[in-house]
């Protein structure tokens, strides 16, 4: 069967801001960082770089993989523990315990460049929604430190 129907290819930033949209208290942070995407997306899927970019979190230990379905163990600067599971390849993450959710995603920008969106922070247990509070700033925290290990 034949279809008029426009074809549209998205982004996985794209697809991101659309999964985000779909979370009450989510806030997508995103910024451009003049850097090769393939560069950027090797950063970020080794286990111990995310864990040392995300604001909070201390480490991060690989409990199981299949494919790009994952479940990590993170432990915070506080010493608390999340037991995550979820997605997890070059250029997209979105991975949720019972009380957090931590979400990436990776595309090269037009012109040049890499843009990164993430969001995260504290989940409403039995909903799939974050606590609204700080989520800006531990995101453009966990930017900031992505940029500072881009530059070294």
């Amino acid at each position: 069967m034949m279809t008029d129907w426009p074809q549209v290819e998205v982004t996985d930033v794209e697809r991101f801001r659309a999964l985000a949209a779909g979370v009450p208290g989510a806030t997508v942070t995103e910024r451009v960082f003049p850097a090769a995407p393939e560069r950027v997306k090797e950063l970020l899927t080794d286990l111990d770089v995310f864990a040392e970019i995300q604001a909070d979190l201390v480490s991060v230990t690989l409990l199981q993989r299949d494919g790009d379905r994952i479940v990590v163990l993170a432990k915070g600067a506080r010493g608390q523990r999340a037991r995550l599971a979820g997605q997890f390849r070059p250029g997209w993450c979105w991975l949720q315990s019972r009380f957090l959710i931590i979400g990436m995603a990776v595309a090269a920008e037009p012109g040049g460049g890499t843009r990164v969106a993430l969001t995260g922070g504290i989940r409403v247990p039995g909903r799939a929604a974050i606590v609204p509070l700080r989520v800006r700033r531990e995101s453009a925290k966990t930017l900031d430190r992505l940029e500072r290990l881009l530059s070294s």
